[in-house]
């Protein structure tokens, strides 16, 4: 034990921190009380045509006098969307035994990079003509994933050529500063954006960041502020091997690794803005879906700024002890909020429930755009029990739930979490909510993964969007499928809404 103190305090970690995890391993994470799946007009709100305008024009009217920030998590690397493609250059080299390698060839003319993989492999004597003649799809493949030649490969996502256009290509960031121009000029006629990015990337980041604030700004007379974090090494979770004992890199140190998104959660506290619209940075369709993304946009946040406004009048009348509020508060809460009050509620003093009130109002909220499940994997909207003995709504992930029940509670499910969401972290007087207070910290992950062939178990932080917002005030609002367009494998850009608009 002594030992192991000492590795930790020597690496600048917390000891009951890192005790905890360690222990958190053997003890594992309980699965979510899951009540039901959220559905249309049972947790998921639908929205009129003349809700949408009503709502989006109370944005506007607003919108002027508000700090408005894109938060958009940034920091993973793109290896993963080009798997098979690395597959395929460790193989040997036969294009029918890797169908993932075979449609990126067969469609090369399709992705906005085409024309700098020809000027790459002409600076070496090739060109794409030449190599798919001759058939050396591998020339063609290590080209551009190789630092030698494009490097797309290491790149982050953000930095990639996701879009062709008549007369240019968008990367990712690009798609997100002129989303910026069309939900998110606030006070002062700024667009504020922050990206979260590994600190490796940085640089990358503010060079095409620089380029295209000085493209749009110029065009649009408008102004960009743009900011950057890095995860924080303090939200690092241990490594442990599989009998739980903790994990060794080779010179002996304990391995510690990045906790997930969850733990953006500490870089999104510290951001001051009045609305924070997030996004992840591959979620982008360019103006294909502009104007549809733009209206259920402005919606939202009008939505989320009107139910704000009520919560606020409400904690003015508990706090000034006005009468008659009390039961007009029960149902905003159950009806706008979709909380459930608790059996003990009910039989609790006036005083107890007027504070009880208080509690489920005063949060941070969350108004989060679902769309109808289409079979994508990842977490969707359920009603799940709290350990206040509320019932509310949580956005949920698959290995959150009892395996028991998983295949007849997603079978019912009929939305998906697209990670589109806008928030308010602030208080009445201004002030940000201390966000750490509203996590569930049962609500983490386990995950088995390896390191120089050797395996290991992984902690993950209650997810941003699931464990880590559990005890926010949650609307779930359905928003077209058009307005969901990730970027996962390479061949997702073959996509109709990722083509040009012919």
């Amino acid at each position: 034990m002594e030992a192991l103190s000492e590795k930790i305090s020597i690496q600048g970690k917390s000891l009951p921190t890192v005790m905890d995890q360690i222990n958190r391993f053997a003890k594992g994470f309980p699965y979510l009380s899951i009540v039901r799946p959220a559905q249309a007009t049972d947790g998921v709100t639908v929205l009129s045509e003349g809700q949408i305008k009503r709502l989006g024009e109370h944005y506007l009217a607003q919108s002027n006098s508000l700090n408005i920030v894109k938060f958009v998590p940034a920091s993973g690397a793109a290896s993963r969307m080009f798997k098979k493609l690395f597959e395929f250059l460790d193989g040997d080299g036969y294009l029918a035994y890797n169908q993932d390698a075979e449609q990126f060839i067969k469609y090369l003319k399709n992705f906005p990079f085409y024309e700098d993989l020809d000027k790459s492999l002409a600076g070496i004597g090739s060109y794409v003509g030449l190599a798919l003649q001759d058939k050396d799809f591998k020339l063609i493949i290590s080209q551009f994933l190789n630092n030698s030649g494009l490097g797309y490969g290491s790149l982050p996502k953000g930095l990639l050529k996701f879009h062709r256009y008549e007369d240019h290509e968008r990367t990712p960031v690009h798609e997100h500063f002129v989303e910026g121009l069309h939900y998110g000029v606030g006070k002062g006629g700024k667009v504020n954006l922050h990206f979260t990015v590994s600190k490796e990337h940085l640089e990358g980041f503010k060079a095409e960041c620089d380029r295209v604030k000085s493209l749009l700004e110029k065009d649009h007379k408008i102004t960009f502020e743009v900011t950057f974090s890095q995860q924080k090494p303090s939200t690092d979770t241990i490594a442990v091997n599989v009998d739980h004992t903790p994990f060794l890199k080779n010179d002996g140190s304990l391995l510690f690794r990045p906790g997930g998104h969850g733990a953006l959660l500490s870089n999104l506290a510290e951001i001051d803005g009045d609305l924070i619209y997030i996004k992840n940075i591959d979620n982008v369709a360019g103006e294909r879906a502009s104007l549809i993304s733009k209206e259920y946009k402005m919606a939202m946040g009008g939505l989320l700024l009107t139910i704000q406004q009520q919560i606020f009048d409400y904690l003015d009348a508990l706090h000034e002890g006005r009468d008659g509020v009390k039961e007009e508060i029960e149902d905003f809460l159950q009806r706008e909020l979709c909380v459930v009050l608790p059996e003990n509620y009910w039989h609790s003093s006036l005083l107890e429930q007027r504070s009880f009130l208080v509690g489920k109002l005063e949060r941070p909220i969350r108004v989060c755009g679902m769309v109808r499940n289409t079979g994508e994997p990842g977490g969707g909207p359920f009603w799940a029990k709290n350990p206040d003995g509320t019932v509310s709504l949580q956005i949920v992930e698959k290995a959150q739930i009892d395996p028991e029940k998983q295949d007849a509670l997603l079978t019912e499910s009929t939305h998906f979490n697209p990670v589109d969401l806008v928030c308010s972290i602030k208080r009445r007087d201004g002030s940000n909510f201390s966000l750490h207070q509203f996590t569930d910290q049962e609500a983490g992950l386990i995950s088995e993964k390896s390191l120089n062939g050797k395996a290991l178990k992984a902690l993950e932080l209650p997810g941003l969007w699931n464990g880590a917002m559990s005890d926010w005030n949650t609307i779930f609002v359905e928003v077209p499928l058009e307005t969901f367009t990730p970027v996962k494998t390479i061949n997702d850009l073959l996509r109709a809404e990722h083509q040009p608009v012919v």
